[in-house]
């Protein structure tokens, strides 16, 4: 596996949650500056030495409600 990618969504209570794409990794960081170490980390801890993934891309999403 080459890369990973992770879904960012704002969480409702404030900072971020990242979900992985075809992996059980979940993550959560409080502000952008935090966010990529959260995510290193979480895919070091859940990869075996020497299998995780060179690319972790972010895809981040963000919702807006508009009401008429």
């Amino acid at each position: 596996m080459n890369e990973i990618i992770f879904i960012v969504e704002e969480a409702p209570e404030g900072g971020y949650q990242l979900r992985a794409l075809g992996e059980s990794i979940f993550t959560e960081a409080d502000d952008l500056e935090s966010l990529h170490a959260q995510v290193r980390e979480a895919v070091s801890c859940h990869f075996e030495e020497g299998e995780a993934p060179k690319i972790i891309r972010l895809h981040f999403v963000k919702e807006e409600v508009i009401a008429l």
